[in-house]
């Protein structure tokens, strides 16, 4: 599996160096698709912070120009005090768009890599989504967080973040999910629509109903709700060591575009 995992990455690496257009776009889809409270900007990198979500995502130094790596050391270090002064450890999101200075600095102060994910994208004109019951996407935001919590057995004191996170999202969005009148909410997964991209976020299936179909069935309705709305591309971030989920994205069509990881350092 680790041989497997690394000939996926380098294939990504050599996609990825060939379509940084690609990667830039899907980067700003992605912002606008799960806001930070806090967004501040040294150069090209996005110092990304939200003092209520422990989202990496949200929570992180996200360099956006491959070239940018002027006083890279002197930005790095006031960069990270600003995630001091949350009381967090300072995070890095290493995408095609990272510079290798930047990284090389990073692995010479012993900064830990971790968290490699891929970004994936299909075309929804080519795609032939399963035959699958269909749902509707639901309005209540209250509601939504409520089912996405419980099925990831999140803590319930994420709430207030998760439905401000959610309610500052720009774009339309459909909140998705399935419910079982006896046993609660057991899917959920929230779709939003940027133009003609459509962002898959939050898939979540209930620890003890996995495998039943009950992904495939919310992500379809998903993305049929997205083709209606004239959506012509669906992308989605799945850690790499996630292999059933992958697995699943494949069946419908997705495939890789390219791969980010974090690099962390602890507070000190």
């Amino acid at each position: 599996m680790a041989t497997i995992g690394a000939d996926r990455s380098l294939m990504q690496a050599s996609i990825s160096s060939q379509n940084l257009p690609l990667v830039r776009r899907l980067e700003a889809v992605g912002f606008r698709a799960w806001p930070a409270a806090s967004v501040q900007y040294d150069g090209s990198w996005q110092v990304r912070l939200t003092a209520g979500h422990p989202s990496n995502r949200l929570n992180s130094i996200v360099p956006l120009d491959p070239s940018d790596h002027r006083d890279v050391e002197i930005r790095l270090e006031k960069a990270s005090r600003k995630f001091e002064a949350y009381g967090r450890a300072a995070v890095v999101r290493q995408t095609p768009l990272a510079s290798p200075v930047l990284i090389e600095l990073l692995r010479t102060q012993n900064w830990t890599r971790f968290d490699e994910t891929v970004v994936m994208t299909c075309d929804l004109a080519e795609a032939e989504l399963p035959d699958t019951l269909d749902h509707l996407p639901t309005h209540d935001v209250g509601r939504f967080v409520d089912a996405n919590l419980a099925v990831e057995k999140a803590p319930a004191s994420l709430k207030p973040a998760l439905a401000e996170i959610i309610s500052a999202i720009k774009p339309p969005s459909g909140l998705f999910l399935i419910e079982n009148a006896a046993k609660g909410p057991l899917a959920t997964v929230l779709c939003v629509q940027d133009n003609d991209l459509a962002g898959i976020m939050s898939l979540s299936v209930c620890e003890t109903r996995r495998r039943e179909g009950l992904g495939t069935e919310i992500l379809t309705s998903a993305l049929r709700w997205a083709r209606m709305r004239s959506a012509r591309s669906a992308w989605l971030q799945v850690k790499l060591s996630n292999r059933p989920a992958i697995a699943l994205y494949e069946r419908l069509g997705f495939r890789d575009a390219y791969h980010y990881c974090y690099w962390q350092r602890e507070p000190r």
